[in-house]
């Protein structure tokens, strides 16, 4: 992870630490008020009262700083020597496997994705899932950990992604809410 490069000048492995530090900085300041550490756009639904649906945030900062590590096995480069990883989190989620992590956390590995790739059609279903919001707040994480690469959260790439998890973010706290009674 450490030799795959996430974007130039960054690692598989420092994007996860990164993931994991914009999370832990996200959670900081819904839990405890603290100033956040780097540049957010925070959603109006990214409040403390959805802090009660998280997982135990050990398991899920081990899933972020390892969410990725299947990349190394899946690179690929297209014709214009730009990367893909085509796959990657279930390539992660069976290299987590192989090296002994937990079932949780290979499952929360293998599930990465489906926050940045869900349709509105799909958040019913995506609610039922107990890691739902964690997911979502780690997704959150995700994008804002990657702005650099995007060009800044000023970026028209970053707003398509950021207007994407905002769309979805309100749909999956109202309905996990409700759910909740």
């Amino acid at each position: 992870m450490a030799a795959c490069p996430q974007t130039k000048g960054l690692s598989v492995l420092e994007h996860g630490w990164q993931v994991r530090d914009y999370f832990n900085d996200l959670i900081a300041h819904l839990e405890h008020g603290t100033v956040l550490i780097y540049e957010w756009r925070l959603p109006e639904w990214a409040s403390p009262a959805i802090l009660i649906y998280l997982s135990d945030l050990e398991r899920l900062n081990t899933y972020q700083l390892y969410h990725d590590c299947g990349k190394p096995f899946c690179i690929e480069f297209d014709e214009q020597g730009r990367q893909h990883f085509p796959d990657h989190a279930a390539v992660s989620a069976k290299v987590a496997r192989e090296h002994g992590f937990s079932e949780s956390i290979c499952t929360l590995i293998e599930k990465d994705m489906q926050i940045h790739l869900l349709k509105d059609v799909g958040v019913a279903a995506f609610c039922d899932d107990p890691d739902a919001i964690s997911l979502l707040l780690t997704g959150l994480a995700e994008i804002h950990a990657n702005a650099a690469m995007f060009g800044g959260i000023e970026s028209v790439s970053f707003k398509q992604k950021w207007k994407q998890i905002n769309r979805r973010g309100k749909k999956i706290v109202n309905t996990v809410i409700n759910k909740s009674g």
